[in-house]
């Protein structure tokens, strides 16, 4: 099996509402095609969310022929032509993004030219099903709980809410809205985004936690200099995630040998193909640590690229993240699991197991050609 065809295509589809508390008007990504020479056709999907997605798409055509003529199979192969013979190993967050669709596809490929799913191919799943969490906007004490309610009845006992971006006693009352409404038993993460110094992320977290308590904070502080992390995790009770400065392989096991979280929350895209992903669980799961599955509102592909990971990953938390919930449709031929409710059980299909809807995906190019990309409101003239 050689690969004889690569093809991008970007797409905007829209969020129900403003997209779990980012601001964004929906989600912006960049779908990959390959195609193959006995006529399966692999498909993946890069973040073009993160950052430029027209960047994204010249990154992928750019590398385009270290891909095509190649063996789907020779994929570590493949991942070394980009990452260490090529010119994109001086940007890797770029190029991990770009390659991810490239690597989801491949992965497809694979899977449907042997008529296995990934996860199957990637070492065998050790759970049946993965669980994911119920994300909240930012909101008044009332709104905070009918959100709760919301999430409660469908079935979800994680909730997600953004913090450090109001003062903190009335992000307060939207954390004890949030215990009110869920109960005991429910978990409550929290993500400041750094945007807390050191003082206020022990003072924040420690009364919030004797109050409500809080399951773990996902980046109190600033972690690319990860002594910040350590000293709030060492002060508080609750568990402290590490997520903006996982952008790498080498960045994921600089953080974990640093000891600065107790959760390491990432995605295959931040580190560029589903197998180092994989790896570096492994590796994080035998430093007794463990590992949440990041979104960033991917569409059904990318989701399904990770979920097939995330079946795989020995000590992978409950309430992992996904925004399926809040997409107001997908590029897909049926929508995802976890577009009603917490759980996704193995995928059995070959590859990765969905199917794209081409009207939709002409719909939602079309959409982007017409309104340009999703932009956070910081990007936004005026």
């Amino acid at each position: 099996m050689k690969v004889t065809g690569l093809e991008t295509t970007i797409v905007n589809v829209p969020f129900k509402g403003e997209g779990a508390g980012s601001g964004r008007a929906g989600t912006t990504e960049v779908i990959v095609k390959l195609t193959a020479d006995n006529g399966l056709v692999g498909w993946g999907e890069s973040p073009g969310q993160l950052s430029s997605a027209a960047a994204i798409e010249a990154t992928v055509r750019h590398i385009a022929p270290l891909i095509v003529g190649r063996d789907p199979w020779d994929r570590e192969a493949i991942a070394r032509s980009i990452f260490r013979q090529g010119t994109t190993y001086r940007w890797t967050q770029m190029a991990n993004f770009a390659f991810a669709g490239i690597d989801y596809a491949l992965w497809d490929l694979c899977g449907k030219d042997c008529g296995q799913p990934v996860h199957r191919l990637l070492g065998g799943a050790v759970r049946d099903a993965v669980d994911h969490c119920f994300h909240l906007v930012q909101a008044p004490p009332d709104d905070i709980a009918r959100q709760c309610e919301v999430g409660r009845a469908r079935g979800h006992r994680v909730f997600y809410m953004p913090c450090a971006r109001h003062p903190a006693p009335v992000e307060a009352e939207m954390v004890e809205a949030i215990r009110k409404t869920i109960g005991d038993e429910g978990k409550i993460r929290l993500d400041a985004n750094e945007g807390w110094t050191v003082n206020e992320a022990v003072r924040n977290l420690n009364d919030w936690d004797s109050r409500w308590r809080i399951d773990f904070c996902e980046a109190p502080v600033p972690h690319d200099r990860p002594d910040g992390m350590r000293e709030v995790r060492a002060r508080v009770p609750c568990a402290i995630s590490a997520n903006e400065c996982l952008a790498s392989e080498s960045d994921v096991l600089r953080l974990v040998r640093s000891r600065c979280a107790d959760v390491y929350c990432f995605a295959p895209y931040w580190v560029g193909t589903l197998k180092r992903f994989v790896v570096l669980a492994h590796l994080i799961d035998l430093e007794g640590l463990t590992v949440a599955k990041h979104t960033y509102g991917e569409l059904g592909i990318g989701a399904a690229a990770s979920h097939h990971a995330a079946l795989c990953v020995p000590s992978l938390a409950d309430g992992n993240q996904q925004l399926a919930t809040d997409l107001a449709d997908d590029v897909l031929t049926e929508p995802l699991p976890i577009a009603s409710g917490p759980t996704w059980d193995r995928i059995d299909k070959p590859g990765l197991g969905v199917e794209v809807d081409a009207d939709k995906l002409g719909r939602f190019h079309e959409a982007y050609l017409r309104d340009g990309q999703y932009l956070l409101p910081e990007y936004r003239p005026g």
